[in-house]
């Protein structure tokens, strides 16, 4: 039987001593991992998605006996005072003077704000009310028949006057929330007749009022 050549005999040497160290590497490992078990307890994390978005400031938590700030109330924010009487001066506000036959008359309200400091007050048509007399006798009031009244609250300027944008129209005929449905209401005599125009609003009276005259 031939004898092996050295060259054969040393690639068989090596293929051993690699498998050996293989072995031994892959006996060390399996140890290593069940003495260690590294997975016991970790907990694994959210892979992040294109919605997350990093925070621009780290968050600190309390430590143990530190109390959290409390955040501010609205009690405690300073804000804007109602309106007070003494501060107002209200005023009725018309379109014209003297009104041709058939030319009905539109009512606004004026509002000056006499204090040194800004003040709230609900301008809405729920709070304004318009009069319209003839001597002691009230023709119309502009909340017998009102539809759809509303609130607003805004802010009036210390020292200011504001008009209201959106006048309230005088059908000319005596009101009654009673009569609000009939078409035939009596008709307010023009021909010269005088009539005084008055208005409150959130039951601040307006101090005079306006004359109109009906022709």
């Amino acid at each position: 039987m031939p004898r092996s050549s050295a060259a054969v005999y040393r690639r068989r040497r090596l293929v051993a001593v690699v498998g050996l160290i293989v072995l031994l590497t892959a006996i060390g490992v399996g140890v290593w991992l069940f003495i260690a078990q590294p997975w016991v307890g970790a907990e694994a994390s959210p892979r992040p998605t294109s919605s997350s978005t990093p925070s621009d400031s780290p968050t600190t938590a309390p430590t143990a006996g530190e109390t959290p700030a409390a955040e501010p109330t609205a009690d405690e924010t300073p804000g804007i005072e109602p309106c007070k009487a003494t501060d107002i001066t209200v005023a009725a506000v018309t379109d014209a003077e003297v009104y041709p036959a058939g030319v009905l008359p539109k009512l606004s309200i004026s509002l000056t704000n006499n204090g040194r400091s800004d003040c709230t007050l609900d301008v809405g048509s729920t709070m304004q009310v318009f009069t319209v007399s003839s001597g002691a006798d009230v023709w119309w009031r502009s909340t017998d028949c009102q539809e759809n009244p509303s609130s607003m609250i805004a802010t009036l300027a210390a020292g200011t006057t504001v008009t209201s944008k959106e006048p309230v129209t005088w059908d000319r005929t005596r009101s009654s929330v009673e009569t609000c449905a009939e078409e035939n209401r009596p008709r307010a005599p023009g021909g010269g007749a005088s009539y005084h125009v008055g208005v409150s609003i959130g039951g601040f009276e307006s101090q005079g009022t306006q004359q109109i005259i009906l022709e």
